[in-house]
């Protein structure tokens, strides 16, 4: 082996100082590998970590309500949001809430008057609106009621599985169901459809928005919504919304359960 090798050499040395021209294709061509600038390929690391860290500060901000009114997600966070909505984090966040209701729905002992609730809101609550947000940076524009509403009437918003299993608990265990959007009273059929070709039935009443009721703010909306069912003798036990508008004010349940969105914001 060796004495190949040597061999290999004197003929390669033998070519290198003779008088005829060397084709270099005769010689295997040398493999060059690029490696990244270690400070440039150091500094993207951090930009896209620090990127990262940004956007679930933002998240976790805009989770928690402790951010001002705001009307779309940064645009430096755009694909942040897409892969979360997109991927399994948002599954098992969503999996998490519905486990904690669930807990304490079993937890509670119904009276014998049927008047324990639940109040479930609709959009990425009970429906998914994924597929229309998919089309609209997924909270990266400016919301349009009108487009929105074009959808609203295909009634063809998938369940969220995780808030579909709570529902069927929930009705099993003997809570009357109120289902309370704000979604306005036009689309009323609409949402019947999406609701039961999605498996939810069974309801005891479903609140929409009156034509009157547009101008005001959801937390007030919704408000005066519970204060009527607490009027009517209901006692509201568990309340699942993923707007802190669907959860707070007046006549609030027993314990709420805030489901994630960081694509949008209602107050």
């Amino acid at each position: 082996m060796r004495f190949l090798r040597f061999s290999l050499f004197l003929s390669l040395l033998s070519l290198a100082f003779s008088d005829e021209s060397l084709d270099s294709h005769l010689l295997p061509r040398p493999l060059i590998i690029q490696f990244p600038d270690p400070i440039e390929a150091a500094q993207f690391r951090e930009s896209a970590e620090e990127l990262h860290l940004h956007c679930s500060s933002w998240r976790f901000a805009a989770e928690t309500n402790n951010l001002s009114p705001w009307k779309t997600i940064p645009p430096e966070c755009a694909d942040y949001v897409k892969d979360y909505v997109t991927g399994r984090a948002y599954e098992i966040d969503l999996r998490r809430v519905s486990r904690e209701a669930g807990g304490h729905a079993k937890s509670v002992e119904l009276g014998e008057d049927g008047k324990d609730a639940w109040i479930f809101d609709i959009d990425e609550t009970l429906l998914s609106n994924l597929p229309y947000y998919s089309e609209h940076g997924y909270g990266l524009e400016v919301f349009d009621s009108v487009e929105f509403d074009k959808w609203v009437e295909k009634a063809m918003a998938p369940a969220i599985e995780s808030s579909l299993k709570l529902y069927q608990e929930v009705v099993k265990l003997g809570f009357k169901v109120l289902l309370l959007t704000g979604r306005s009273e036009r689309y009323r059929n609409a949402t019947v459809d999406n609701l039961i070709n999605a498996g939810f039935r069974d309801w005891d009443q479903l609140i929409l928005r009156a034509a009157e009721e547009h101008g005001k703010q959801a937390t007030v909306y919704k408000s005066e919504k519970r204060n009527k069912m607490v009027e009517e003798g209901y006692r509201i036990i568990g309340n699942s919304g993923d707007q802190w508008s669907d959860l707070l004010g007046s006549s609030m349940s027993m314990r709420s359960f805030k489901l994630p969105n960081p694509m949008y914001y209602i107050p």
